[in-house]
């Protein structure tokens, strides 16, 4: 595929025309407009955004692998899934080579170099949550540009190939659906209230479905990257415009921040479950870490007899989620700059002593689990899963944070800021805004990443990706991905269903257990018997995922939650 730039329709490969006019020009909304569960023979890949999946298929068909595939889409996300989608977040990438070797890439948004421990306390010396969530204070130095030329070097494609179409669709525009338009309209008023210059997202009248959303100042920030690749973003006159957004607003992004800013090369975090090796993320996400304990936990239970959401198997998988989430509140941080356990938190003795208190029949309260005992050792993100006819894999989380993050839009420059700062313990035993509390070893410090939950994992048999899976969702992402998990290795549900399936989640506090609609009513009923409190909550994380049958056919499943798309060949 040669493609040199975009400045008009006659400059796109004709298939690639096809593909982004006929979809970005429906007057529609987009449910149904893409399958969300299909099954092919080579390559698939599945996105939050049906735009964004015909990208990142249509690179694939033109001899792009599954790295090529991920870039693109993530860039197209950038623009047509601004609520989530990023050059201004930072995230998670997890990458199986054909070759055998795997690779983590950790491009986690990082504080500023002017940022400190109490910096969101009022004058009482409590947590003040609108600090940490709205506006300028709450940006954390952004790492998706970074991370996207990091994953680079296992491309194939032209850089140019991989971000055109995300430019043509930030130039010319594209048709928002009806949940974009709700969202845009809901958010109206932090975008005028958090805002120096007033961003494209804010209009006269209501946005509805089938509206055009064009952004001509994130194409030119798009073509910057294009032209000069990470130096683009990070020096020059987009870090210029960074730098002044913060000046006007109050915040404490500087120069030296962003051309200091680095991925930091993880050793990927990988355990054996079943007859599956898991390959995920270490820290600072907390999740690869704490789906190895649950399953670590798991593993000791005959959980597949007792049967997919039956009181018995969710009694016991929400008391080992609960025992976690108190070990993350105390123990988890970035391990540059705390000392975390984590041969011990993942050890088979001391998962074991977790579980030493847990009754079958009856609810352990939060208020009687802690942490466990060491002895010293010597909601808004969104996923991509893409796997190539070659057998390289990708599962890729990145986030702003909450929806469209900080709701700060860099003036000038067109994209939206994360409010990753949340992330942090802004006083030990506060919540953030996923409820999640943490301790001294989150607490804010310069250049230090914050903790996170996302965890884009894939699953290898006999070396070879079987299953490449993650979610959004904030604090029930881990919840999500290891629930996922479980319905397919272990209740041996159908691809579809362990996405579709009403899910749970536990996070040890609040003392809940959250359920989605259509959560079996005699499970709750029985539980409600032994202890347990429940809360009905809207949609639980948007899975991802993509398995490699037993044949060698490919099956790709996207979330019912939302307008999340599977395309394949």
């Amino acid at each position: 595929m040669k493609i040199s730039s975009f400045p008009c329709m006659a400059c796109i490969q004709p298939a690639l025309l096809f593909c982004l006019v006929g979809l970005a020009q429906q007057p529609k909304p987009y449910h149904n407009t893409l399958p969300k569960d299909i099954t092919v023979y080579h390559a698939a890949v599945v996105s939050a955004n049906p735009l964004a999946t015909a990208v990142g298929l249509r690179i694939l068909k033109e001899g792009g692998n599954a790295v090529d595939a991920a870039i693109a889409v993530q860039l197209t996300l950038a623009v047509v899934y601004p609520e989530a989608g990023n050059i201004g977040g930072g995230g998670f990438t997890v990458i199986h080579l054909n070759s055998g070797k795997n690779y983590t890439i950790d491009y986690r948004e990082e504080a500023p170099g002017k940022a400190y421990r109490d910096m969101f306390l009022d004058k009482q010396g409590n947590a003040d949550p609108h600090l940490s969530q709205d506006g300028h204070l709450a940006c954390g130095v952004p790492g998706t540009v970074a991370g996207l030329f990091a994953a680079y070097k296992f491309a194939s494609l032209p850089f140019r190939e991989l971000i055109e179409p995300a430019i043509h669709l930030a130039r010319n525009g594209f048709a928002i659906s009806a949940e974009e338009a709700k969202m845009l309209n809901d958010t109206r008023s932090d975008f005028l209230k958090l805002n120096t210059i007033r961003p494209v997202f804010v209009r006269h009248i209501p946005w509805k479905a089938g509206d055009t959303l064009i952004q001509k100042d994130l194409a030119h920030t798009l073509e910057l990257i294009r032209d000069n690749g990470s130096a683009g973003f990070y020096g020059g006159e987009t870090a210029k415009r960074i730098v002044k957004e913060m000046i006007r607003g109050g915040g404490m992004i500087s120069s030296k921040d962003l051309l200091e800013y680095a991925v930091k090369w993880r050793n990927p975090l990988s355990f054996d479950y079943k007859k599956y090796v898991v390959l995920t993320m270490p820290l600072p996400s907390s999740g690869g870490i704490m789906l190895e304990q649950m399953l670590g936990m798991l593993s000791a239970y005959q959980v597949g007899k007792m049967g997919f959401e039956t009181p018995q198997s969710v009694q016991l998988m929400t008391e080992i989620e609960r025992r976690c989430y108190a070990d993350r509140a105390k123990f988890l941080g970035d391990p540059d700059f705390v000392k975390v356990p984590v041969k011990t938190l993942v050890s088979p003795e001391y998962l074991r002593q977790r579980m030493l208190n847990y009754s079958p029949g009856k609810a352990t309260p939060s208020k009687d689990i802690q942490a466990g005992k060491i002895n010293p050792e010597s909601e808004e993100t969104t996923q991509v899963s893409v796997l190539d006819s070659s057998g390289n894999a990708v599962s890729l989380t990145y986030t702003l944070n909450g929806l469209y993050g900080s709701r700060v839009v860099v003036g000038g420059a067109g994209f939206l800021l994360n409010n990753e700062m949340d992330d942090f313990s802004a006083k030990p035993g506060s919540p953030n805004m996923f409820g999640l509390v943490g301790a001294e070893a989150d607490a804010i410090a310069p250049h230090k990443r914050m903790l996170s939950s996302m965890t884009p994992t894939i699953l290898l048999r006999k070396n070879h990706p079987f299953l490449i899976v993650g979610t959004p969702g904030g604090a029930t992402i881990i919840t999500s991905v290891f629930q996922s998990i479980v319905d397919l290795l272990d209740f041996h549900l159908s691809l579809f269903d362990a996405v579709n399936k009403p899910k749970f989640h536990e996070q040890w506090l609040p003392d809940l257990i959250y359920i989605e609609k259509g959560f079996p009513l005699q499970t709750r009923k029985a539980l409600e018997k032994m202890g347990y409190r429940f809360k009905v909550r809207e949609a639980i994380g948007r899975t991802e995922a993509i398995e490699v049958l037993p044949d060698g056919k490919i099956r790709a499943v996207a979330d019912h939650r939302g307008d999340d798309s599977a395309l394949g060949y």
